[in-house]
């Protein structure tokens, strides 16, 4: 069994974080330093706090802004928090405009839609690319519905997003779940590749760096392949980057690593390192297949949210940033095989930049525990 350890920027955890814990008798009931000290996290909320807890900057921006607006229906504009001297002369561009803005000049995307979680970022390009597809092909009457998905990925727990991860336990007791989704090996070029080039396929959704399948890169030469296949049919190539985006493999975006593309990019977890966030990253050929009204969410784009994303996306996307996430990675990689690569239970240490995993040969729970109780969060 594998122990993925997804490893935050920042190590200790905030009086209040500390409290919230010691209220959890089940799963803290072994470790009374909980009330009493601080841990080493290296969980990071499982790929949410990407500066760890309660950064002063993120801390700062959510008191402002909670102060100002948090909330408006996204029917109307709203300005950032900013002074305007002559407002009719002077119109600001919103604060979900100037996160967009951030987004798309950083990646390969031209349009962005704000969600608010994973999940929903990976159901929006499900019907992202049944849309793209009918409209693309308007004179065919079945045009290609059916997805690729890979072993050991998760793509989310609602109806669409389960139906694409893996694991049978996540969706067996909500079956049927929707159909229309073959897996393939992750990896396994020859396979994927002569299905895609079938044409049956709206979209194949990977991700560059599985997370809880057990910090699997992908190599150059599969993504390459699968980019190739889906220009030649048509198919839409979706990377899913909610684990593995936002710098935690030292780049910005995980399949920068690979210089491969995607047609849709989902995101979310650490864009705004402490509140629930989600978006999807498009080409403008993409975009235009989706017309005002095929999709929606009241919260997402919300003023609380933008602002905090904007502090937040600020700081990652920094290159100093990224370069020390590079640095620090190799660094704790170097540690991890000096101290546990001669354990006989050890049979890889890997992963890029801070999102680094141990597979073990044994059940992973026993390690977790024994860090618990040493005041090590994994």
């Amino acid at each position: 069994m594998s122990s993925s350890m997804s490893l935050a920027f920042n190590i200790s955890l905030s009086p209040a974080t500390r409290r919230a814990m010691a209220k959890d008798p089940v799963n803290w009931a072994v470790a009374p330093r909980a009330c009493l000290g601080e841990y080493l996290d290296l969980t990071s909320g499982i790929a949410v706090n990407s500066l760890g807890h309660c950064d002063r900057d993120v801390v700062a921006t959510i008191k402002e802004q909670v102060e100002l607006l948090t909330h408006v229906s996204n029917v109307f504009h709203t300005e950032p928090s900013c002074t305007v001297e002559n407002s009719e002369s002077k119109r600001l561009p919103t604060l979900e405009v100037e996160l967009a803005k951030r987004l798309v000049s950083s990646s390969f995307a031209d349009r962005v839609f704000f969600c608010n979680s994973g999940t929903e970022a990976n159901e929006g390009a499900i019907k992202f690319s049944r849309k793209f597809q009918r409209k693309s092909q308007p004179d065919e009457q079945n045009p290609p519905v059916n997805f690729i998905a890979f072993s050991n990925c998760f793509h989310g727990r609602t109806m669409g997003a389960v139906a694409l991860t893996s694991k049978e336990h996540y969706k067996l007791p909500f079956d049927p779940v929707m159909p229309g989704v073959t897996f393939c090996v992750y990896g396994d070029t020859q396979a994927t590749v002569k299905l895609i080039r079938t044409g049956k396929f709206a979209a194949v959704f990977v991700e560059p760096v599985q997370g809880e399948g057990g910090i699997l890169g992908a190599t150059k030469s599969f993504l390459q392949s699968l980019r190739a296949a889906c220009d030649e049919s048509g198919c839409v190539l979706v990377f899913d980057e909610v684990q593995c985006g936002l710098g935690r493999t030292g780049h910005l975006w995980a399949h920068k690593a690979y210089d491969v593309y995607p047609d849709i990019m989902t995101i979310a977890k650490p864009l705004t390192a402490e509140l629930p966030i989600g978006a999807i990253l498009t080409t403008d050929r993409i975009a235009a297949a989706i017309d005002p009204g095929d999709h929606g969410s009241t919260f997402a784009g919300n003023p609380l949210v933008c602002s905090t994303a904007i502090t937040v996306f600020d700081k990652i996307s920094n290159p100093s940033f990224l370069t020390s996430v590079s640095e620090k990675g190799q660094y704790l990689k170097q540690l991890l095989a000096q101290k546990l690569g001669g354990n006989s239970h050890v049979k890889e240490i890997r992963g890029l930049g801070l999102l680094l995993g141990v597979e073990l040969d044994v059940l992973a729970s026993l390690l977790v525990s024994a860090c618990l109780q040493s005041g090590l969060l994994v």
